[in-house]
């Protein structure tokens, strides 16, 4: 289907990749992972043609149709929502343009030119392409009152779906995502893991979703030492199967054959819980034919990130009361919040819109004044806090050293030996140690910000939306984190495996009050009688 021949890429001395040869055949979903900076973004843009690369060639068999999610949210302003959705279809779209070009210019000298437009319009489907878009849209939660607006009209989360959707148009046989999932809710992202695990072509993705790489992808292509090798399975399989090849590697005294047996083992293991999914019989027969060689350990580098605690809380954690908030532009993001948390509660905090968790996070964090109501914390609590936007804690122009040590309470803290440690276990190694707070990037920032709280060593941790910019390796460390912390938990975040694999109790705030079940994420999102509840509770008076 889409093939990759002795293809490099090189940015001045730096070799990105080295002569790749790699094939995608249909009916597969093939997960791109890499390290940041490994050239996942870049090898999108070269397959979908987008980027030329140094050598090397990209051959799409004769007569497919590749389709791309666009990334400039802007670029179809100009445009209606449903035929945004419908340019998706290139080879349709123009000519449904030159039918309705020809019948603004009407002549029967154009009649048999119309006639043999409409032939082929008619050969690919084209009379239900308005059905056909409007049905994917409100699949993607776009309303039909929005079908018809302009895009420069719509919110930036809904024009997202809106490119999704034109790039699911039409069927092409290449797909290529590069973040999907982002500024997406569970909901639709859940529609889209449906919609792609049945999906009889071939797709493409760059995803930090672990959950959305497991529920969709058959192989994964990893990105490695500048070459692209495909593993047979999911995510959570190319994971941890890399995991056990770097420790057998450890473990020098092992026998050969006892590390082959372990690795077959493993292996099957999988292949049984791989046969309960929807991509069964493919995944099943790939790992089959699977040899325990093709495992290797991988390169990666993930970050030591430990939250120790200077004291244990008491029974008191936090205890809120007729809480509410409103706003900037007067909505009511939640009301009647009434809350008690107990020692160890892991809780994540959810809303349809995301101002309200941020909202909460700031009340209680004492940075915002709530509408009515109090919230109180156990004196022998305290609390550590990852806002969404952490922008306004790099203002200064210190190093990485100066500007951790700003938390430190000791004078043993403040030693640079002591700091350094501290940035090592966030990769921040030799000079990286000595960059400047005001020049990182958003990942970069985020492992600052868990350095900070590492150092803080509270026994409450506040998390809003905490993987964000963060690369898989970064996340998997952090969510293994908070699975072994002893302390209390609140967190919001759109990622699907954190949520369900750290929170044992969900509060949902909405309008009418509060829902607070100590149910996990999974479980709370398909209890029918939850699913009601919710739908009353955001339900707007008519």
């Amino acid at each position: 289907m889409l093939s990759v021949s002795n293809l490099s890429v090189q940015f001045g001395k730096r070799v990105l990749f080295d002569e790749v040869n790699v094939a995608f055949t249909q009916g597969n979903c093939y997960g791109i992972i890499g390290a940041n900076g490994a050239g996942k973004s870049t090898f999108l843009k070269i397959i979908s043609g987008q980027m030329e690369p140094t050598s090397g060639h990209v051959h799409l068999e004769p007569g497919k149709r590749m389709s791309v999610l666009e990334q400039n949210h802007n670029a179809y302003d100009e445009f209606p929502v449903l035929e945004t959705v419908i340019m998706g279809n290139k080879p349709l779209f123009t000519i449904k343009e030159q039918i309705d070009a020809l019948y603004a210019d009407y002549t029967d000298e154009n009649a048999e030119k119309i006639g043999e437009l409409q032939v082929a319009f008619e050969e690919m489907n084209g009379w239900n392409a308005e059905s056909d878009a409007a049905a994917l849209l409100s699949n993607l939660g776009i309303s039909e009152e929005l079908h018809y607006s302009t895009m420069t009209d719509m919110d930036s989360k809904l024009k997202v779906r809106v490119l999704l959707a034109q790039a699911l148009f039409g069927n092409p046989d290449v797909l290529i995502m590069d973040e999907p999932t982002n500024d997406l809710d569970y909901d639709t992202i859940n529609w889209l893991e449906h919609f792609l695990a049945g999906y009889d072509n071939t797709v493409i993705v760059v995803s930090h979703d672990r959950h959305f790489l497991d529920a969709v992808c058959t192989t994964i292509a990893d990105i490695d030492f500048g070459k692209i090798n495909l593993f047979s399975g999911n995510y959570t399989f190319w994971y941890e199967s890399s995991q056990l090849a770097a420790r057998q590697r450890a473990q020098q005294n092992k026998k050969a054959e006892e590390k082959a047996k372990e690795l077959q083992e493993f292996i099957q293991r999988f292949s049984a819980n791989v046969a309960k999914s929807k991509q069964a019989t493919s995944r099943k027969k790939m790992l089959e034919k699977l040899k325990v060689e093709d495992i290797k350990p991988s390169s990666r580098r993930y970050p030591a990130i430990i939250f120790d605690r200077d004291r244990e809380a008491g029974d008191q954690i936090l205890n809120v009361e007729n809480l509410s908030a409103v706003a900037e532009d007067g909505v009511l993001l939640f009301s009647r919040v009434d809350i008690n948390l107990a020692k160890g509660d892991k809780v994540a905090i959810i809303s349809k819109d995301s101002r309200a968790s941020t909202a909460f996070y700031e009340i209680v964090m004492g940075n915002q004044k709530a509408q009515s109501g109090k919230y109180q914390w156990g004196i022998t609590t305290t609390q550590a806090y990852l806002p969404a936007n952490n922008d306004h804690f790099f203002t200064e122009d210190l190093s990485l050293v100066d500007w951790l040590r700003q938390w430190a309470k000791t004078e043993e803290e403040r030693e640079e030996v002591y700091i350094r440690g501290f940035l090592g276990k966030m990769l921040f190694s030799g000079e990286e140690a000595l960059k400047k707070a005001t020049v990182l990037s958003g990942g970069e920032k985020v492992r600052c910000m868990l350095s900070r709280m590492m150092l803080l060593r509270a026994n409450i941790l506040l998390l809003d939306e905490p993987t964000n910019h963060l690369d898989l390796e970064s996340i998997t460390a952090f969510n293994n984190s908070l699975n072994n912390f002893k302390g209390t938990v609140l967190l919001t975040t759109h990622d699907h495996a954190f949520v369900q694999t750290v929170a044992n109790r969900i509060i949902e705030l909405t309008p009418k009050g509060i829902i607070d079940r100590y149910l996990t994420f999974d479980d709370y999102m398909s209890d029918k009688a939850i699913k009601a509840l919710r739908e009353k509770m955001y339900a707007v008076p008519v």
